[in-house]
């Protein structure tokens, strides 16, 4: 790569490393939108060999002037699908699926994350891989259904992808 008037070797590389650092987020990041509603990055986790539940999460932003509940989700690869919450009640670990939904607030942001709500891949048909993308879909009460890819992150990293988020 020419940088066109920087004569010093090392700050044309400094130049270079910085664009190539900016233009980072937009790679790793991935967005869907229907309606008011943008989904930002949705990822899962590798599943061990063995196990047949997997887990999705992500952030929901909604830009709408009303709430818009999300209702269901899918995962190619799983026979069931369920949006759960997770919680710690007198230091136990409680999983449920959530009645009705998890509603997205107007002008508002939720994200689905380890330890709170998040979508529960059941029945596994095939088991997510680190640097694989799986299709899903999300369905919410107004903005209707969209297709969604999760990218399967490293185990044990933070994946949260909070640069969206209001």
């Amino acid at each position: 790569m020419s940088i066109p008037f920087v004569r010093s070797a090392a700050l044309r590389g400094a130049i270079a490393g910085l664009a190539l650092i900016a233009a980072m987020p937009a790679a790793i990041a991935h967005e869907f939108k229907v309606g008011d509603i943008e989904i930002v990055h949705p990822w899962s986790r590798p599943t061990p060999p063995g196990d047949k539940v997997g887990a999705g999460y992500l952030v929901i932003a909604n830009a709408g002037d009303s709430d818009d509940p999300l209702v269901s989700a899918t995962f190619e690869g799983a026979g069931r699908t369920e949006i759960h919450q997770m919680s710690v009640d007198n230091g136990v670990m409680k999983m449920r699926p959530v009645e009705g939904g998890i509603e997205i607030p107007a002008g508002g942001t939720v994200e689905l994350k380890p330890g709170a709500f998040h979508i529960m891949f059941k029945e596994l048909k095939r088991l997510p891989k680190q640097g694989e993308k799986f299709k899903g879909t999300m369905t919410f009460e107004k903005a209707g259904e969209v297709a969604v890819e999760y990218a399967v992150d490293k185990m044990g990293g933070d994946n949260s992808h909070n640069d969206h988020k209001n």
